[in-house]
């Protein structure tokens, strides 16, 4: 008898643990299968450092053939799954269409950027989801004061000196934070610039900075930000975006090359396209991960509608901290439907969150104890290093010469701005 072909598809933090678990629980036994257009898992927690010069691209790339043996990765993107024939189809790294049959499917396709309606954002905005967009950011940042320092028009330069960051959640408050720090460090080259105010905003609708967490990280973040400058104004978000700068929703116009778009995520629209029901945008399944109506399908992640059964009537939160433990609960519960193990149910309560501010400030609440300053940059430190799969030692280097050393602030131009615009098709 032929082994079972096990599919994945995504290597986010849900479909990376599958792959990872399924590949010890099986032992070669089943054929295990990763399809993602990239061969490395993205640490996306850590982006905002790889963006402001901190950490090197590659320390947030971790190797999905070096971490993963027993799992054949496929180099391709979903396109559809003929769920009659039990087939995927995906575009291969060359833009061949292609299929794959499975005996299992685990949907782990993970999410894209959130884009509201607002005229001009698809035009003039930048997302910040990938390595691209955060390359890109880093050289963009870097060029905006180098320009500045080479006009003569005050108009000009003060525009280039202003950075609107979109959405105050976990991305955008780590972005602003740590992009105050970055060019703070950049003008320091650029003599001209010295009396110059560079100026960072950060927008959102709610009423609050990380309006989804504990009102004490609130506070923690929403001081150092100000402290830093930064013009935080809640309950404010952008009306509408031009070339020249953004209209504000509260009247106000202001002049900026730079739109950061962090606004939120939605599910990929692979999940939409299945025709099955979903709750949010996101792949309805039981508490097992399994697809009603299909018990060879399961689904995990922003993808998948979860039941939380700590809160009952919810589903999961799009956190990494639940996708990672769905991804494995998925691994043991396919297992179980070939005879080993049992299935369980996904019942987990968070053990507490950590927002990374840059310099030596972070704000964290793990076990629900609030912590700020240097105590919680050690807990967040940390708990990126257990939580990062691969390039420990490399990371913890980086932080460590970032502590003693200069940022090395230049442009690579490795990544040309079309690969940074947002998806043009809106929200549901």
């Amino acid at each position: 008898m032929s082994r079972p072909k096990i599919v994945i598809i995504g290597a986010g933090f849900a479909g990376y643990q599958a792959a990872r678990k399924l590949s010890r629980l099986a032992r070669g036994a089943a054929e295990i299968v990763l399809l993602n257009p990239t061969d490395y898992f993205l640490y996306v927690p850590l982006l905002p450092e790889v963006a402001t010069g901190v950490l090197e691209p590659r320390r947030v790339s971790v190797s999905l053939p070096a971490t993963l043996p027993g799992v054949r990765l496929v180099l391709g993107e979903a396109s559809g799954i003929d769920l009659e024939r039990r087939k995927v189809i995906y575009a291969d790294a060359e833009g061949r269409y292609r299929d794959l049959s499975y005996n299992r499917l685990v949907l782990a396709a993970g999410s894209v950027n959130k884009l509201l309606p607002i005229p001009g954002v698809a035009e003039h905005a930048h997302g910040f989801r990938g390595l691209p967009e955060a390359l890109y950011l880093r050289d963009h940042v870097t060029r905006q004061i180098e320009m500045a320092d080479l006009t003569d028009d005050p108009d000009e330069r003060a525009a280039r000196c202003t950075f609107v960051v979109v959405g105050a959640g976990y991305t955008g408050t780590e972005v602003a934070a740590h992009g105050a720090l970055f060019t703070g460090d950049l003008v320091k080259g650029h003599g001209r610039l010295l009396d110059q105010p560079v100026r960072w905003m950060l927008l959102d609708v709610a009423d609050r900075v990380l309006p989804e967490l504990d009102q004490r990280l609130s506070r923690t973040a929403d001081r150092v930000l100000r402290e830093r400058d930064v013009d935080v104004r809640m309950g404010t978000s952008v009306k509408e975006a031009t070339h020249d700068g953004v209209h504000l929703t509260d009247g106000t116009f202001v002049s900026t090359r730079t739109l950061i778009w962090c606004v939120g995520v939605r599910p990929d629209p692979l999940v939409a396209d299945l025709g099955l029901p979903t709750t949010k945008g996101r792949l309805v399944v039981d508490e097992y991960l399994n697809v009603p109506g299909h018990p060879e399908v399961f689904a995990c992640g922003d993808a998948a509608a979860v039941p939380d059964l700590t809160r009952p009537g919810e589903i999961t939160t799009m956190t990494a901290q639940h996708a990672s433990r769905q991804g494995k609960l998925v691994a043991r519960n396919i297992a179980a439907s070939y005879g080993q193990g049992r299935k369980r149910a996904y019942k987990h309560n968070d053990l507490g969150f950590v927002v990374d501010l840059g310099g030596w400030q972070a704000t964290a609440n793990p076990l629900r104890i609030p912590l700020a300053g240097l105590p919680a940059k050690l807990v967040t430190s940390g708990y990126h290093l257990l939580a990062m799969p691969g390039n420990r030692l490399r990371t913890a280097v980086d932080w460590a010469l970032d502590a003693v050393l200069p940022r090395q602030t230049v442009q690579l131009g490795l990544v040309p701005e079309s690969a940074t615009r947002l998806d043009v098709t809106s929200a549901s």
